[in-house]
């Protein structure tokens, strides 16, 4: 046991993105993808989500794992393991909802005590996490989102009241990713979770290939001083999206991440 100073070293981007049916994550994930790497083939998305990766191949040529049912932890590690040893640098799970669906599914169908049983469940779900955290490709997860109530006091009665979505995973699982963006109906996305101190406290954007190409800057950024600095020209472009946004809409071409 030593102390040491405190370094700042390269990483790999842990990345969620949640939001409704129809919000764009996958859309939003491939964009992301390509502006971190530039180069489609090395981008993997593991598919869930019946096939729904291939429906932008006009993108580019990335590559597809499809998993079909049931969608164990053991059968996303296994698609990791994959995709790392296929030398990919970008892997996007989509989803990880259909993992915790399976796995509520597995705890509701075992036998005794049901506090007992999660016992049997969580380990399940740590392998997983752990794996796409100790990944040493940037990892982007999607997440599925739905409308979450709590029981509230009204006239003597408890009534549901709407509070917003949630996301379709174990409760607090975002607290495992270095940035979280949330996407609504109309594919705008704010961030939720920042550790990087670029998108947070943010007007609401549409996700670019620019998004990935800040995210790997902040990412190689290794020097301390450099860090700082880095940051604010990263900030300065940032104020500059909507600009990017609308060159990009009206452009017809491969996404470019310039």
């Amino acid at each position: 046991m030593q102390l040491r100073p405190s370094t700042r070293r390269e990483v790999k981007m842990k990345l969620a993105l949640q939001g409704s049916s129809g919000s764009g994550k996958t859309y939003s994930s491939l964009l992301i993808a390509y502006g971190i790497v530039s180069d489609w083939s090395k981008i993997a998305v593991i598919d869930t989500e019946n096939g729904s990766a291939d429906l932008y191949a006009h993108l580019g040529e990335y590559n597809v794992l499809t998993l079909e049912a049931p969608y164990t932890p053991e059968k996303y590690i296994q698609a990791i393991d994959l995709c790392e040893a296929s030398d990919m640098e970008v892997i996007i799970i989509d989803s990880i909802s259909h993992c915790w669906d399976y796995l509520l599914d597995f705890h509701a169908n075992l036998q005794g005590n049901s506090f007992a049983n999660w016992a049997k469940v969580t380990p399940r779900q740590n392998s997983f996490i752990q794996r796409i955290l100790n990944s040493r490709c940037h990892v982007i997860c999607t997440m599925r989102s739905k409308q979450d109530y709590v029981l509230s006091e009204r006239n003597g009665k408890m009534v549901p009241e709407k509070v917003g979505l949630k996301a379709v995973q174990r409760d607090n699982v975002d607290y495992e990713f270095t940035l979280v963006f949330d996407l609504d109906i109309k594919h705008n996305a704010v961030a939720s979770k920042d550790r990087t101190g670029l998108f947070m406290n943010r007007p609401e954007f549409v996700i670019t290939p620019q998004v990935g190409k800040l995210i790997l800057n902040w990412c190689n950024t290794t020097s301390a001083g450099k860090q700082g600095n880095q940051i604010s020209q990263l900030s300065a472009k940032h104020s500059n999206y909507q600009q990017n946004i609308q060159n990009y809409g009206n452009s017809t071409a491969t996404p470019t991440a310039s």
